[in-house]
């Protein structure tokens, strides 16, 4: 159970007792107090503090919105700690739907809460057009007209499917403009004529698809050198499986399994954009399977001729991989659970391929998920937005009222949102700021998910700081506990933030380094990530690899297992291995020095919070879902496409090497040109390959900055073809080394795949 002490988000000053704000109330201000409200169930949740003189037991009256009530402190409580209580629920509270009116009573009928209609079946509304299906199973889309007379947060009226439902017009639309909705799906009993869809309750679509059903049988050979018990991958359909080679079966051996036809059914839609792009190219590196024992989605590294590379014993610099594994366990508070968060070999991660609903049924299928993973990035966000749509919990089902005072929001939200249960977290959420005017009909969550992430961001906070290599992306502090009391509540608060903003289409205001974007997704992470964290410490053990291969005894360094960490000044010596103070470092034990820094740096150092911000973005967002996105897409998704000024940005390039002092070279004439043309998903990886970030400053490309904090503008370095094929990028200074191409045709065919190929972990050289 967290024990949380309130934060004046102004002053950063902590509040023991600090219950007497509670009651001043303002004109106009709500009549309840700080706290989410459950709208549904009749009760509403507050955390209070244990004033000071009150002993185990004893009794004492705190303000719950506008009311007084009694607590006794429990036995193992004292003064200063958090508690929790439940009391029935403030009955000025509206229940309105979202966008609609204070006091405007139920929703019409057909609305979500409302009773169900009788009589026959309603016509679609004339304003209402369905969109054709993609193919993906997904569930039916519409196209509504927005009628006359309606102004942008207030509500219309439409029918689909026989049902009427209430329709928010978005802030910036106007009449006759069309907008893009995905109603819920019909009760069971109120399905339109024609219509053998089965539902589920909770939005859910579909269970146990027939096409999921069927399954096509295949057989293959044991291919030479695989023994009993051993993965192999092959293509069968199509789609690269893994296979594990029976006990009682030896190479040259043939073997039978199945696959579900929903895996192995033919793409509808052609691939465009990165998604070509890098399926033309998986036949080197990481790339993610399904595992046929038991339909899991599993890393792989497969050679040049498609093989697959079996796991090496020992730590390889160029292809040894981990990903994080998160073990989650039941807490003591069976809404907040726990979780224990370790590295594993790429080869050894697997992750689920079906997503469940609150009913335990199939909501989304491996075959969905698998059509998903070769889509466009705006696909990809549009079909993700869709399934959390499908996962959100009905508005009659309950929703959550969440009162917060600017003055103390980082405090008041906390609060909120940690008393949450797990469904709490999927119900549709309202803001209000109490003590200010405003109906939230979606301008006052934006603000509060901007305002939040923006302080929690916030160095002087002291849970993040700028990352040592590129000063616009923040990375976890890893002394934050001397900075900050509770520091892990934040961090579970955060994830659960990040969690519920990817959810309901908000945007965070921190961009983190690209590792951590990894360990969300459980990507591989390998050596050459260290370099996006500490350039210095990464250079450092490249120069020992080159002693090793050079023939150079590192016993003469005197080095062992340990590492230094300084904390607010003072230094202190952090064992990488148990024991590793005592364990010198020699040419032999080589590799297991390099495997035991990679997961101090990568991992070990800051796994206390890491593992609180992943659990609380769990509790929001089911892990296979991501499986669709890579690390890039993911950070577009959460922090929006930058806007990018393509006049500022020329205006602000330095030209090295080749180009020094050249900007009118035929070759950078003809880079500007292929990215003025791209679109802003491309041109925003570009930016993350060069700089390592998405982000763009508030002033412009003239106040980027590099590893050093110094104004390093982003640099076109010209280089002969001979010394690479490719395009580098070097982050720690914004520079990237273009060569000096023949043809423009050539330049933007190996500068879009060295873009896309840097997401992938592929090697291009």
């Amino acid at each position: 159970m967290f024990r949380f002490r309130r934060k004046d988000s102004k002053n950063g000053e902590g509040k023991k007792g600090s219950t007497s704000s509670l009651s001043k109330k303002s004109k106009g201000s709500s009549a309840s107090g700080p706290g989410a409200v459950n709208m549904a169930n009749g009760t509403t949740v507050f955390r209070v503090i244990v004033p000071d003189n009150v002993k185990p037991g004893e009794e004492f009256q705190v303000y719950a919105g506008s009311r007084i009530v009694r607590v006794r402190c429990p036995p193992d409580s004292k003064p200063g700690q958090s508690l929790q209580i439940t009391v029935p629920t403030d009955p000025s509270a509206d229940t309105g739907p979202p966008g609609g009116k204070p006091g405007a009573g139920p929703p019409p009928p057909g609305a979500p809460g409302s009773s169900k209609p009788s009589g026959p079946p309603l016509e679609d509304s004339p304003n209402v057009q369905r969109i054709p299906d993609d193919g993906s199973g997904g569930p039916p889309a519409y196209m509504v007209t927005i009628p006359d007379g309606t102004q942008g947060g207030t509500q219309f009226p439409v029918t689909i499917q026989g049902q009427q439902l209430m329709v928010t017009c978005p802030p910036n639309a106007n009449p006759g403009t069309q907008v893009r909705i995905v109603p819920p799906p019909p009760p069971a009993d109120q399905s339109p004529p024609g219509s053998s869809r089965s539902t589920s309750g909770g939005g859910g679509m579909a269970a146990n698809n027939d096409k999921d059903d069927k399954t096509q049988l295949f057989e293959v050979e044991v291919p030479r050198g695989v023994k009993p018990g051993q993965p192999f991958a092959l293509l069968a359909g199509g789609v690269r499986v893994l296979v594990t080679c029976p006990v009682n079966a030896s190479p040259g051996q043939r073997i039978r399994f199945k696959l579900p036809l929903a895996l192995t059914q033919k793409r509808e839609a052609p691939l465009t954009g990165p998604a070509a792009v890098r399926l033309s190219y998986d036949k080197d590196g990481w790339t993610r399977t399904i595992r046929v024992s038991d339909m899991k989605f599993q890393w792989i590294r497969v050679d040049n001729a498609g093989d697959i590379e079996t796991d090496k014993k020992r730590f390889d610099v160029k292809n040894s991989a981990y990903v994080r594994k998160l073990d989650l366990r039941a807490g003591d508070d069976p809404r907040i659970r726990t979780g224990i968060l370790s590295l594993v070999p790429a080869g050894e991660a697997s992750v689920d391929s079906k997503i469940k609903n609150s009913e335990g049924r199939d909501l989304v299928s491996y075959g969905q998920i698998a059509n998903a993973q070769v889509k466009p990035f705006e696909e990809k966000a549009s079909w993700f937005q869709e399934t959390c749509a499908q996962l959100c919990v009905e508005w009659n089902e309950g929703h959550m009222r969440m009162n917060v005072r600017r003055a103390f929001l980082l405090g008041d939200s906390v609060d909120a949102v940690m008393s949450l249960s797990r469904k709490d977290l999927r119900k549709l959420w309202r803001f209000e700021f109490i003590g200010e005017m405003g109906i939230d009909a979606g301008g006052l969550a934006r603000e509060w998910f901007q305002c939040v992430t923006e302080e929690i961001f916030d160095p002087d906070m002291g849970l993040w700081q700028s990352s040592a290599v590129n000063q616009m992306s923040m990375e976890i502090n890893p002394a934050s506990e001397y900075c900050c009391e509770d520091h892990l509540v934040y961090y579970r608060f955060l994830g659960r933030v990040m969690g519920k903003a990817l959810f309901d289409r908000q945007l965070v205001a921190g961009h983190m380094v690209q590792y951590i974007y990894k360990h969300m997704l459980g990507w591989p992470v390998a050596f050459n990530d260290l370099q996006s964290v500490d350039e210095e410490y990464y250079n450092s053990l490249k120069q020992l690899e080159s002693l090793v291969k050079s023939g150079e005894d590192l016993e003469m360094l005197c080095l062992d297992f340990t590492t230094t960490q300084e904390v607010l000044g003072n230094k202190e010596e952090i064992e990488l291995v148990k024991g590793g103070a005592d364990i010198e470092v020699s040419n032999d034990n080589f590799p297991e020095y390099l495997e035991a820094c990679l997961k101090y740096k990568l991992l070990d150092r800051v796994k206390p919070q890491l593992n609180e911000l992943l659990l609380g973005f769990f509790d929001v967002i089911p892990e296979p879902l991501l499986t669709v996105f890579d690390f890039q897409e993911l950070e577009l998704l959460m922090c929006g496409l930058p806007t990018i000024d393509m006049e500022d940005w020329q205006e602000h390039t330095e030209y090295s090497g080749e180009y020094d002092d050249m900007p009118d070279h035929e070759v950078c004439q003809w880079f500007w040109e292929v990215v003025t043309d791209w679109d802003q998903e491309m041109k925003a990886r570009l930016l993350q390959f060069v700089t390592g970030t998405s982000g763009v400053p508030s002033r412009g490309f003239g106040v980027l900055q590099g590893n050093d904090g110094n104004i390093r503008k982003f640099t076109l370095h010209g280089v002969p073809v001979g010394m690479c094929l490719y395009p580098r990028a070097h982050t720690c200074f914004n520079r990237i080394d273009l060569p000096i191409y023949e043809t423009k045709e050539d330049l933007a065919e190996k500068l879009k795949l060295a873009v896309t190929m840097v997401a992938t972990g592929f090697d291009i050289e």
